[in-house]
């Protein structure tokens, strides 16, 4: 793959960065094309879109540093990788909901119907970012014969993300962009069939993107945080599964 898109003067510009920063701005785009549509105040909302790309950044460096506490204590110089690695989904996934639920109560913006607004966003983007963590060989798979493995050679890859070279390994960064892909268009499908209600679209959204998470944790090869024999998102999924699945049908009751 292409850990370093180009170099200027001598100063490589990374393709995780760049994809990474596409990913942010494709879901905030989409987030205030669907809000225009819903009449909500786009300036406002692009605003706490901005606040969320932020804490998530925050929540995603915090979480890798929890998840590899033991490496960065034995080797506090790493804290300073942390300015060119994405870090862990999860991580930024849970602050930005804290941020953005006390920022929308702020705004005076509807919580639910807001969060549905920039659920399909996060599905975008995270298509996109796992796009970038294809080309930088991070979160890669186990070795495999099928005939799909991918076999990554550019030592660059091996340097920053200890990424195996020369043996094939589960396109692992595929199937998590194959699977947010897939949600996106269950959430843009569906989002007005049968009974909508406030909520909807986020909720199915954590429902879907869990259990695909499960799935596609059995199949990563890269060292992780491990929690009960899981890794730490696969363990953070099996949480949330249920606590979706929950506030769907507490929502759904609500409206009826």
């Amino acid at each position: 793959m292409h850990p370093i898109l180009i170099e200027i003067g001598g100063w490589p510009i990374y393709s995780y960065g760049v994809l990474l920063a596409l990913a942010y701005l494709a879901g905030l785009q989409l987030a205030v094309i669907r809000a225009r549509r819903e009449g909500l105040d786009a300036a406002r909302v692009m605003d706490l879109g901005i606040y969320l790309i932020i804490a998530a950044l925050i929540g995603a460096k915090l979480m890798l540093v929890v998840v590899d506490f033991d490496h960065f204590r034995e080797n506090p110089r790493e804290l300073f990788s942390l300015f060119r690695t994405g870090g862990v989904f999860y991580g930024g996934l849970i602050v930005s909901v804290a941020v953005g639920i006390w920022l929308m109560r702020r705004y005076r913006l509807p919580v639910w119907a807001t969060s549905d607004l920039f659920a399909p966003g996060i599905a975008l983007g995270h298509v996109v970012g796992r796009l970038g963590c294809l080309l930088a060989g991070c979160c890669y798979g186990r070795p495999t014969d099928l005939p799909w493995g991918i076999t990554f050679t550019n030592p660059a890859a091996a340097a920053n993300a200890g990424t195996p070279l020369g043996q094939a390994l589960h396109p692992t960064q595929l199937y998590d962009a194959g699977a947010e892909l897939l949600i996106l268009a269950v959430l843009l499908i569906f989002e007005r069939r049968g009974r909508p209600f406030a909520g909807r679209t986020f909720w199915l959204y954590l429902l879907l993107y869990a259990t695909s998470r499960i799935v596609v944790e059995m199949f990563r090869g890269d060292p992780r945080g491990m929690v009960f024999g899981m890794s730490t998102s696969q363990f953070v999924s099996i949480l949330i599964v249920p606590v979706a699945a929950v506030m769907l049908l507490r929502l759904r009751g609500a409206r009826a």
